[in-house]
């Protein structure tokens, strides 16, 4: 499916605000930094794989094979997009750090 230029601009913003809130509000509660850059990949692998998470254990073979297949067949749209989450998930690491360097003590 191809994106209009306003489709994709709103989505590389939409996923990097919304994957910085969340990102944000995991690190201040749970005390951590770079919680949501560590749990993004698993969340990227949600998102792409049609694939149920247990069955990367029960049938390991064919759903990393089905999950390597499903990632290159992403389109380069899909791929800014979800670096655009990542960055959310970073800059919301950053920011955590920066205002705990500061002095503000989150919960």
């Amino acid at each position: 499916m191809d994106l209009l230029l306003p489709q994709f601009i709103i989505s590389m913003l939409l996923f990097m605000v919304l994957f910085f809130g969340i990102g944000f509000l995991f690190n201040m509660l749970l005390r951590a930094t770079w919680f949501m850059v560590i749990l993004y990949p698993i969340v990227v692998i949600m998102i792409v794989d049609d694939i149920r998470f247990f069955e990367y254990f029960t049938k390991p073979g064919t759903s990393f094979q089905l999950l390597g297949s499903d990632l290159l067949n992403l389109s380069v749209s899909d791929i800014t997009i979800l670096a655009c989450g990542l960055i959310g998930a970073i800059l919301s690491g950053i920011a955590i750090k920066m205002l705990r360097v500061r002095g503000y003590q989150m919960f």
